[in-house]
């Protein structure tokens, strides 16, 4: 029996470049944001503080093999690298082309590109542009031509032999059916096999077939309804504008729907807390624990397994380290490896009885 694998979305933001030099300051990387949080009303789990990682930097090739090594251990069977690419420009590209040119890890990866605009706002809006997303048939047979080459590694995650390529707003692209219609036949021209086509849930729920796509992944807490818990938090810092929401009510949106209706990847999260990026117009997902997370991971991994069989059983995790968005399965120094081992515990081989 193929057994359920596990996929971590992973954000390379850990390292320096020059344009964030420039937009945010001299040294910036996801550290410096996830270092200034403030809490916001009494028992706010911020600032977040890494635990056995440290705030590492990515270009420290001993990184991400302590990452992947944790990530192996604790039931994960790949990473989801976010892919930057704005008309030819790439961002935040050397942590993943420094792994392809070491060829370790030796664990298995795919890429979501990342199709948004970059704002100050950390919204992928377009107020505050830094970097802004353009869309043309000559880009598009371009960035598949770099997604081409990440396919022909022998770590690149796919199904029955299709590599996996994820979108995270497909619905920004303009006549996106035709759009994934001349990557197939890209794929097919240069040998490859047929892209296994999969969309993220983060602007709407629209079925796979409709976007030309294979699949959709959920990706919470998009797409789900956030509970406005404010009047009931005490001590609530002056001039807060943002919500504070129930954790649990997103796990029983999450287990109460049904995702029969389409092929569809379901996602779970430890968690949510960008505090550190939006400081008092933050979403705060409140009563989190591993407790409730392994519940989830456990109820989602037996959805997985009725529905879908083979290659396709794939359950995802936003996120591996989006530590400024309090979205993170790596250790912190409040909880250690606890959210781990109850994935781990959660997505445990089935045995036979």
């Amino acid at each position: 029996m193929t057994a359920l694998r596990t996929i971590a979305f992973y954000l390379p933001q850990f390292h320096r470049i020059p344009e964030n030099d420039a937009w945010w300051g001299e040294g910036f990387t996801e550290w410096t944001n996830t270092r200034r949080a403030q809490p916001l009303f009494p028992g706010h789990a911020q600032p977040r503080i890494p635990g056995e990682l440290g705030y590492y930097d990515l270009d420290d090739p001993g990184v991400p093999e302590r990452q992947a090594a944790l990530a192996r251990e604790h039931g994960i069977a790949g990473f989801c690298y976010y892919f930057y690419w704005f008309n030819g420009r790439r961002l935040l590209e050397r942590p993943l082309e420094a792994m392809l040119a070491r060829g370790t890890p030796d664990f298995p990866f795919c890429v979501c590109w990342a199709n948004e605009n970059w704002s100050r706002r950390w919204d992928g809006g377009d107020n505050g542009l830094l970097m802004e997303q353009h869309y043309g048939i000559e880009d598009s047979r371009h960035v598949f031509d770099a997604f081409m080459r990440l396919f022909a590694d022998r770590r690149y995650l796919r199904v029955d032999g299709r590599p996996v390529l994820l979108v995270y707003k497909p619905d920004l692209i303009p006549d996106l059916p035709a759009t994934t219609r001349a990557w197939r036949a890209q794929a097919h021209a240069a040998g490859e096999r047929d892209p296994y086509l999969v969309a993220c849930e983060t602007a709407s729920r629209t079925p796979a077939p409709a976007f030309g796509f294979d699949a959709t992944v959920e990706f919470p807490p998009h797409q789900f309804d956030s509970y406005w818990l404010n009047a009931k938090v005490r001590g609530l810092a002056a001039g807060f504008s943002g919500i504070v929401s129930s954790y649990r009510a997103l796990i029983a949106q999450s287990m109460a729907r049904d995702a029969s209706d389409a092929k569809r990847f379901r996602c779970i999260a430890p968690g949510w807390d960008n505090t550190a990026r939006r400081g008092l117009s933050s979403t705060v997902y409140a009563g989190t624990s591993p407790e409730l997370f392994g519940y989830w991971a456990d109820a989602m991994a037996r959805d997985t397994r009725a529905r879908l069989s083979g290659d396709e059983q794939l359950l995802f995790v936003n996120a591996w380290n989006e530590w400024a968005e309090g979205c993170y399965l790596e250790p912190d120094a409040r909880t250690g490896t606890q959210y781990l081992e109850a994935l781990r515990d959660a997505v445990a081989p089935v045995v036979p009885g």
